[in-house]
């Protein structure tokens, strides 16, 4: 529990450092200058001070869920479920997906059109990929009798696998939306924004991730385990 509850911090402080990038953190009332520094500093758009608001939120449910893991591993009647090989395959499809993204937010900085409207089309594409893989590794678990009900730790591979696939469904229906409208404009301007607040959540959405698939494999106890013996 431990382990776990040290790595969360790491991920803790990560997420500080990119809200204090975001301007997200600053506090303009303790800096001095005129008025206008003021409405320089509060210069942030609203949609993405929510977007920094839903993702902590999101963030906190998801530590919540792998600190349950980590309690409920301690019983007797735990037994790991094997990674499906295809997991690996799917984690380079959302590392795609975000690469993607990154590319489109660059491009539409650029205002190079036919560049950000590919980078939209392959993160699109990249995710859903990702999402038909892990229904296949949930085919495949239960086909070899790993089912949701059969063991605790079945269960928590479900939900915890499930609750990240909803949050990457639900960021496709406004990669969709963005995309339908690049498709549509003729500039980049107009679509710098929603292309940035897209990239930021697909960045968020592959962290957790690579999270989940190290605490399902055992990475994060070593990790740590190994952080400890070097401070020691």
């Amino acid at each position: 529990m431990g382990s776990i509850l040290l790595f969360l911090s790491v991920l803790a402080v990560i997420g500080a450092w990119w809200l204090s990038r975001q301007g997200l953190a600053s506090k303009p009332w303790l800096e001095q200058g005129t008025a206008s520094a003021l409405v320089e500093a509060n210069a942030t758009p609203p949609s993405k001070i929510g977007l920094g608001i839903f993702l902590a939120v999101v963030g906190s449910l998801f530590a919540l869920f792998i600190s349950a893991y980590a309690m409920r591993m301690q019983l007797p009647d735990w037994r790991m479920v094997p990674m499906p090989r295809i997991l690996w395959l799917n984690t380079a499809m959302l590392v795609l997906s975000s690469l993607a993204l990154h590319g489109a937010k660059n491009a539409a900085g650029r205002g190079a059109m036919p560049e950000l409207r590919l980078g939209l089309l392959a993160a699109g594409i990249s995710a859903l990929a990702f999402l038909s893989g892990q229904l296949l590794a949930w085919r495949q678990l239960t086909g070899e009798g790993y089912l949701l009900a059969a063991n605790p730790a079945n269960a928590f591979f479900y939900v915890l696998t499930g609750m990240h696939g909803l949050h990457l469904l639900g960021g496709l229906v406004a990669l969709g939306r963005t995309t339908e409208k690049a498709w549509r404009e003729t500039t980049a301007e107009p679509l710098r924004l929603s292309v940035e607040l897209c990239a930021t959540y697909w960045h968020f959405m592959l962290l957790v991730w690579l999270v989940f698939l190290s605490v399902l494999t055992g990475w994060a106890g070593e990790f740590v385990d190994i952080c400890r013996q070097l401070l020691t």
